[in-house]
């Protein structure tokens, strides 16, 4: 009977670390996606956005709109009033779920002449969604917001 014991036990204790690990592959994969979306954002890059989001993408955007359609997004991109000199973001905590990540974070940006806030050092925090559709991992929400200064 020991025998079975101390293999109960030892699957038991060894099952928050294969979780842990699982998580932190996860983790890894989608601060990729994350870092790479606020780069194509940066770029202006229309065709690696239209990859890494949802059709269905809805956006809290800072400047206080509520972007729900993806072709919208890239609109905006592609019409320079979503344009920045300097995009620097920070994934700073990743919440797990079934089918879903959330990332939350900091950005500091610099918008480009034409958009708002042009030439302006902005800080933002923001909190992304990215959800497992058809084993492809997309934006599916985000809302981000300017900090106000003291």
């Amino acid at each position: 009977m020991k025998p079975y014991i101390l293999t109960f036990l030892m699957l038991l204790f060894s099952y928050p670390v294969a979780f842990g690990q699982g998580n932190n592959a996860l983790k890894q994969k989608i601060e990729k996606l994350d870092l790479a979306h606020a780069e194509a954002i940066y770029k202006g890059d229309a065709i690696a956005l239209d990859k890494l989001m949802d059709q269905e993408v809805t956006v809290n955007h800072p400047t206080n709109k509520i972007v729900n359609e993806k072709a919208e997004l890239l609109r905006l991109i592609k019409s320079g009033v979503i344009r920045y000199t300097s995009f620097k973001r920070y994934p700073e905590k990743f919440l797990f779920f079934k089918d879903m990540v959330i990332v939350m974070g900091s950005e500091e940006v610099t918008p480009a002449k034409g958009a708002p806030n042009a030439g302006k050092k902005l800080k933002r925090r923001y909190t992304n969604v990215w959800m497992n559709k058809n084993d492809s991992w997309k934006l599916t929400v985000r809302h981000a917001n300017n900090v106000c200064s003291d």
